[in-house]
């Protein structure tokens, strides 16, 4: 009997190979792509509402990040941003995505704009929930014990800490998840092996220039004025204590176009606090932003291999679009 969760996820899964390790992402509805790139200790379980939403009328493709959600969890890996970037890269080309539109979160900001600024021609429009892609020295102290050494390790890969306290930490609704959601985010990372990822995200913060991460961070950071002449959103719960306004504010130098909508009632994953607001918030800026129209050799080269999956489900499944 499957676990209840997984009704909250009736998604088919697919996947590619990287490097002989099992890259799993979701590929649901048809129209332009959305790409999602989910944070940690997240997956693409976290993107669950707005794909049965938006679905009807957009391509949602979902990725897991090596060592992430249902993706291979590989113990001696490159657990690195640039190797985080490259793969995500590797999924752009492979499926052949044009005109595309990312959607990213937590640490899917960097992996996200970097893949974006490897490969500029296949994306038009960005949505950014409480992230980051630029230097900083700010760390809040939950995440830096973490990273003690011995007592980070057991309390991310032993006790399962990290997941755990995030079930808590990251949402600012009084009613907090489900249990079946709860067991959603959790299922992934049910063992010390499931966890290296987990762990291996929070030591690869880079906050000095000895980082073996800094540099790829400070290479995205110098590419971001390059997409400045895109359509840019930014969709922010104000109640996050990691990803704090003042990050908002930092990208707002970078992007001083951008529409803004700060959500005071949400947390870190504002996705999950506020999705019922987020997803007509979207439905508008899509309208808003039309993409620019396809020229003829960027038509795709090959047909997506056809997926059974339910029909779509949200209050707003038949909203109209251009």
């Amino acid at each position: 009997m499957a676990p209840p969760w997984q009704s909250l996820y009736p998604f088919q899964s697919r996947e590619i190979r990287l490097g002989g390790h099992r890259y799993h992402y979701l590929d649901e509805g048809e129209g332009p792509p959305l790409l999602l790139v989910h944070g940690n200790p997240a997956w693409s379980f976290h993107w669950r509402n707005l794909i049965l939403s938006l679905r009807s009328h957009f391509r949602l493709i979902a990725c897991d990040h090596i060592g992430s959600g249902l993706s291979d969890k590989p113990q001696n890996y490159p657990y690195r941003l640039q190797t985080h970037v490259e793969n995500l890269t590797h999924l752009i080309s492979h499926l052949d995505l044009k005109q595309t539109t990312l959607l990213a979160q937590d640490w899917g900001g960097a992996i996200g704009l970097g893949a974006a600024l490897a490969a500029p021609d296949r994306f038009q429009r960005f949505v950014l929930f409480n992230t980051a892609a630029f230097r900083s020295t700010d760390m809040p102290w939950r995440i830096a014990a973490c990273r003690i050494p011995l007592l980070g390790p057991l309390a991310v890969r032993g006790l399962n800490g990290f997941v755990r306290a995030a079930l808590r930490m990251a949402l600012a609704r009084p009613s907090g998840l489900s249990p079946a959601e709860k067991a959603g985010i959790l299922a992934p990372y049910d063992s010390w092996a499931h966890r290296v990822a987990i762990l291996r995200f929070v030591q690869d913060i880079p906050l000095h220039p000895q980082h073996p991460s800094y540099d790829a961070l400070s290479r995205i950071e110098a590419g971001l004025p390059s997409l400045a002449d895109r359509p840019f959103l930014f969709v922010w719960g104000m109640q996050d204590w990691c990803f704090t306004p003042k990050f908002l504010a930092r990208f707002l130098e970078f992007f001083p176009a951008a529409e803004v909508h700060r959500l005071p009632e949400a947390g870190h994953w504002v996705v999950e606090d506020a999705h019922e607001q987020i997803v007509p918030l979207l439905i508008d800026w899509f309208q808003r932003h039309e993409l620019r129209p396809e020229s003829p050799q960027d038509a795709p080269h090959e047909a997506r291999p056809p997926a059974e999956s339910p029909s779509p489900v949200g209050p707003l499944a038949n909203f109209p679009l251009p």
